[in-house]
């Protein structure tokens, strides 16, 4: 069994502990043994073992009741949430993006005020003035046209976390469906092909609008969630 040796005794025994953790020697709710316990088992004192659970208590891995004891309240330390999507694939995040939105959508639909309304109108007429895609910036323009529209909808549901986790998403999904359309219009043919597309999508936009605008929930879910699977097999066909 492994022992601290050299260091700041108090981080490696958190280390440690974090280690057998993530090992599965405890499960989530388990009670950790006690600090006479623990301490011969990392070689180190008892006021050390009380720094070290202080430590992870204090990044969420571990609670101490009064009177009850330690318990395992996560099984590993949450990472920075942008180090979590530098990581993801695109993929990843679109399917994550459809998941929130769906529900965003749905609740949108029930939750929606007269100024939401005409938020999301205003954000759709601006992206249907962006449609003709001949340049990168006019590419640039279009997805954060389009990103405002989607937002608007999120924040229709009144959900702060749900919007907290949409502008998340936005640095990391941009440059790849920047890519997505660029390299659509360089395709042969694609010049008819992509005005085409272009008003399709505008087209689906508007039904989703409009299904917030007539409180239809489950329609709203179900075109948000089939526009953002569209846009999964797009940008998965041109990587």
């Amino acid at each position: 069994m492994k022992q601290v040796t050299r260091g700041t005794l108090a981080d490696q025994a958190a280390e440690l502990l974090l280690e057998r953790i993530r090992g599965g020697e405890w499960a989530l709710g388990e009670r950790l043994p006690g600090e006479t316990t623990l301490a011969p088992q990392l070689g180190v004192g008892r006021s050390t073992v009380r720094e070290a659970i202080r430590q992870l208590a204090g990044r969420g891995v571990l609670t101490s009741r009064q009177g009850a004891g330690v318990f395992v309240t996560a099984l590993d330390i949450a990472e920075d949430w942008d180090t979590v999507l530098r990581r993801a694939g695109i993929l990843s995040v679109i399917e994550a993006r459809t998941a929130i939105e769906g529900e965003a959508a749905a609740l949108a639909a029930r939750r929606r005020t007269p100024a939401d309304i005409r938020a999301i109108r205003r954000a759709l007429t601006e992206r249907a003035g962006l449609g003709t895609l001949t340049t990168v910036e006019e590419l640039e323009r279009y997805v954060d046209a389009d990103t405002r529209f989607h937002r608007c909808i999120v924040a229709a549901a009144h959900n702060p976390l749900l919007l907290d986790l949409f502008d998340g998403f936005t640095p990391r999904l941009r440059p790849a469906m920047v890519d997505m359309l660029r390299l659509r219009d360089r395709r042969p043919a694609a010049g008819a092909a992509a005005g085409h597309d272009v008003q399709e999508d505008q087209l689906a936009h508007e039904r989703l609008a409009e299904s917030i605008v007539s409180r239809d929930a489950a329609e709203a879910a179900r075109l948000s969630r089939e526009h953002l699977d569209g846009l999964a097999v797009a940008i998965g066909s041109g990587s």
